[in-house]
């Protein structure tokens, strides 16, 4: 995929073959909360906690979150949507590393997908368009975290071109996994040169 092969409208939506990437406004509360943010299969390996309410995906993608990183970068988390159907598939985006400023040439990505869109290559599509939008952005790198054990998602990352840091391993908690203790994260990154 190149960047012609995708459609940029003023960052806020980007579309592909299959997919619309756009903007989360805030009455996408109630199709996050019952696409995936309430499921917690889906959520299992993610580090924020299952939503038990509308109210909880509400202000993840408020003032929380999302605003925030709109309003500094003119980018942040984008909703996945099927391009024909409009149905809600899941959620990716950019976030900066160190103070937050676009200028530092590095952001984190990292995607959610409804249980129904799982295994039909939309986390691949997605992602793949977040790397031409960091591109388009001119970042040199791309970085993204998985559990160790999330095994998906390390072939997904590595089939899009991401390598893995062997020695950037670290510990989190994850809050979906019953247990309080730290586990194992691996770190992987893209770097962005311009062919």
């Amino acid at each position: 995929m190149t960047f012609s092969d995708i459609n940029v409208e003023n960052l806020e939506v980007i579309t592909t073959r299959r997919l619309r990437l756009r903007r989360p406004m805030e009455q996408d509360a109630d199709a996050i909360f019952e696409r995936y943010a309430s499921d917690a299969t889906v959520t299992k390996f993610l580090g924020w906690p299952t939503h038990e309410s509308v109210e909880d995906s509400d202000n993840s993608f408020k003032a929380t979150y999302s605003n925030v990183l709109w309003n500094k970068h003119k980018v942040g988390p984008y909703l996945i949507s099927d391009l024909e159907s409009g149905m809600l598939l899941g959620s990716t985006g950019l976030d900066f590393l160190g103070d937050g400023n676009k200028d530092c040439c590095c952001a984190w990505t990292g995607y959610v997908l409804a249980q129904d869109s799982w295994g039909q290559g939309y986390a691949t599509e997605a992602l793949e368009a977040i790397i031409m939008l960091a591109r388009h952005l001119q970042l040199k790198e791309l970085n993204a975290e998985c559990h160790a054990d999330n095994v998906v998602s390390q072939h997904i990352l590595t089939k899009c071109g991401f390598q893995r840091l062997d020695d950037k391993t670290r510990a989190i908690v994850f809050p979906n996994l019953g247990n309080e203790e730290p586990q194992p994260v691996l770190r992987f990154v893209h770097y962005l040169t311009q062919d």
